[in-house]
C-alpha cells in the first residue's frame, strides 16, 4: 500500500466509526485508544531496533 492509500484508508474508518457511533464520548475514548496502541507499537518497534543495533555493534567490537 502507498502512504496515500493507508492515510485514505484510515480516514474513512475513521469516518465510518464516527459516523455510526452515536456517543462523543466513546468516539473520544477510541480515539484515545488508538493513539496509545499506535504510540505502544512505535516505543517496541524503537525497542527492538535499538535491541539490535547494539548486538550488532556488540558482535562487531567482539570479532576485532
Amino acid at each position: 500500500m502507498s502512504s496515500l492509500e493507508i492515510t485514505s484508508l484510515i480516514t474513512a474508518m475513521a469516518n465510518f466509526i464516527a459516523c455510526n457511533t452515536d456517543d462523543n464520548d466513546s468516539v473520544g475514548l477510541l480515539g484515545a485508544i488508538f493513539t496509545q496502541l499506535g504510540d505502544t507499537l512505535t516505543t517496541i518497534s524503537l525497542q527492538h531496533a535499538i535491541c539490535e543495533k547494539n548486538q550488532l555493534e556488540d558482535n562487531i567490537k567482539g570479532n576485532q
